[in-house]
């Protein structure tokens, strides 16, 4: 077989049960940005999305033997992470903070590369879209942010979450039903602002719109968000 050929994810993961010290940074190279994605918007938080996805590969990392193909590897890696920004949501759940911390950690999630490139507008659309996936109850944020926002078929996002796929069609309704008051205040003024935001987000139906890709935050603690 060609030297060039790319292992397969789960090539690799048995290559790292064998003892292939290089083999689990190439899955983690592979999959760290949108393992990131998913837990920045799940929890809203720079710091907290770091630790989830630390805590994440950790336990991936110890947990390979008993992986057995089940299920891709990328869903594999992405049911461990959710679970550890839901643990991580849970957790902080009794924790206050005051409405200064809460807006000056949300304006942290913008990049300056972000700041520069996007309009104004839109920077003030993710930001409101954050801090508003911060009132649902972990479970329909996460469900919001693999289907709507990362846009995972249901049946996958049922996957990863470990739940039937009825069920994740109930959290992301129920979560859509409690955000559409906001998000419809949110598209008005998008609306009036004319169309010059080439329709990037769903203006149809009750789906949370989209504000950036898997690529917008900085590097996660001990391995960077970016290969």
């Amino acid at each position: 077989m060609a030297d060039n050929v790319r292992p397969s994810d789960q090539a690799l993961l048995a290559r790292h049960v064998e003892g292939d010290p290089d083999a689990f940074g190439e899955i983690v190279r592979r999959h760290r940005d949108r393992l990131w994605a998913v837990a920045l918007r799940t929890l809203g938080d720079r710091e907290e999305a770091a630790d989830a996805v630390q805590d994440a590969l950790v336990s991936a990392y110890r947990a390979a033997h008993t992986f057995r193909g089940q299920s891709a590897v990328t869903t594999w890696l992405h049911r461990i992470t959710v679970n550890a920004c839901l643990d991580r949501a849970r957790k902080a759940a009794s924790r206050r903070t005051s409405p200064v911390a809460e807006t000056e950690r949300l304006e942290q999630l913008i990049e300056p590369h972000e700041s520069a490139a996007v309009p104004a507008e839109r920077q003030d659309l993710h930001r409101e879209l954050l801090s508003a996936l911060r009132t649902l109850p972990a479970e329909q944020r996460a469900a919001i942010v693999l289907v709507d926002m990362q846009g995972y078929p249901v049946a996958e996002a049922a996957e990863v979450l470990g739940v039937p796929t009825g069920t994740v069609k109930s959290r992301c309704a129920r979560g859509r039903a409690r955000l559409l008051p906001m998000l419809t205040h949110l598209r008005a003024e998008e609306g009036d602002k004319g169309t010059s935001g080439g329709g990037r987000n769903r203006a149809q139906g009750t789906s949370v719109p989209q504000t950036a890709g898997p690529n917008d935050s900085g590097a996660v603690k001990g391995g960077g968000g970016r290969a």
